[in-house]
């Protein structure tokens, strides 16, 4: 049985979307004052535009609007210190949803503490993305076998080799997927579209449809040495914190191409960049990184052998319209008393 709830819209969102929630939700009370929200830049800008300042009175009004609620859809200013200040002044708070498929960093960063981290819910978007990133993805890999980084270089140089370089096939190539969520299924189904091997990792080794092999990380160096292609997909956590080091990129065969659509602290940079410069990895593609913006001394932005993405990968016109979907369906189980999907690890942060 259900019971009435009332829900405060703590970033920017379409009118239309809020009151779809309203629709699918009728006995739920939604609160949503675009005064007090900042503008989007672009599709599914969930902080909206920096310049945006709200007045003494309008800020009072948000803290209070948000105070009042159970549900949150959205970290306040979508901050871990709006996330913060929320938890420790809404004793009503059950439920927030955050707008990232990778929010566990976010609640980490908010320094809460575990017995206020008890009192409610942190779920995340996960899933939401994972047909952007796979097809961005896909994209990477695509990109080290046909060699675009050097057809890039010589067309902006206007030259043509006397010597024409061979590209090398996907069909038939072998792929390792870290970490088989949501992502790295999509990716995987890609993938095998494009007549690939695919093999993997999971915290929990089980069978999988349509992946040849399942491993934890301890089997990770004897998949990497098979494979012709890497893409992870992992969270940045205690445990994945610079998996990918030297000694896992000298396992790899040389000239794998690597793609990170996970977090940039699963990879070790400096290692990565050795690995560019020796051979073992041939391109790599790169959403993410340890420390975001991608610092202006950082030698991979210029890299031949390296193509950076400014972590919007996993962007679409769509996302808005997929993430309240998304939540709505999660607000029916929450009002119905179930258990909802994908909740943040308050002990791992992932």
């Amino acid at each position: 049985m259900t019971s009435i709830k009332t829900v405060a819209i703590a970033v920017p969102l379409e009118a239309e979307l809020v009151d779809h929630i309203r629709a699918a939700n009728p006995s739920v009370t939604v609160l949503y004052e675009p005064d007090l929200l900042p503008p989007e830049r672009y599709p599914a800008d969930h902080a909206g535009d920096p310049a945006f300042q709200r007045t003494d009175e309008q800020d009072e009004r948000y803290w209070a609007m948000l105070n009042s609620a159970e549900v949150l859809y959205g970290f306040p200013n979508e901050s871990p210190a709006g996330l913060a200040r929320v938890a420790s002044q809404n004793p009503r708070l059950e439920w927030v949803h955050a707008m990232a498929a990778g929010a566990g960093g976010a609640v980490k960063a908010s320094g809460l503490s575990q017995d206020l981290l008890q009192k409610f819910k942190v779920t995340t978007s996960a899933g939401v993305h994972a047909l952007p990133l796979a097809e961005f993805a896909a994209m990477g890999i695509l990109n080290g076998f046909k060699r675009s980084a050097e057809l890039a270089q010589d067309q902006a140089s206007k030259i043509w080799p006397e010597l024409r370089v061979p590209t090398r096939l996907v069909n038939g190539s072998t792929l390792v997927i870290t970490g088989l969520g949501e992502i790295g299924l999509e990716t995987a189904r890609i993938a095998k579209a494009l007549g690939m091997k695919v093999n993997g990792t999971k915290r929990t080794v089980e069978p999988i449809d349509g992946i040849d092999e399942v491993t934890d990380n301890e089997g990770l160096p004897a998949l990497l040495a098979t494979a012709d292609a890497v893409v992870n997909t992992l969270p940045g956590t205690a445990y994945t914190e610079k998996l990918f080091n030297r000694e896992l990129f000298a396992a790899m065969k040389p000239g794998t191409t690597f793609v990170n659509v996970g977090r940039g602290t699963v990879v070790d940079e400096e290692a990565l960049l050795e690995a560019l410069d020796n051979g073992q990895v041939g391109y790599a593609c790169l959403d993410v990184f340890a420390v975001e913006p991608l610092p202006q001394d950082s030698p991979l932005w210029n890299h031949p052998k390296v193509m950076v993405s400014p972590h919007t990968s996993a962007l679409s016109a769509a996302e808005n319209r997929l993430i309240t979907e998304r939540f709505c369906s999660n607000l029916r189980t929450f009002l119905d008393g179930g258990d909802l999907p994908h909740l943040v690890d308050t002990v791992h942060f992932y």
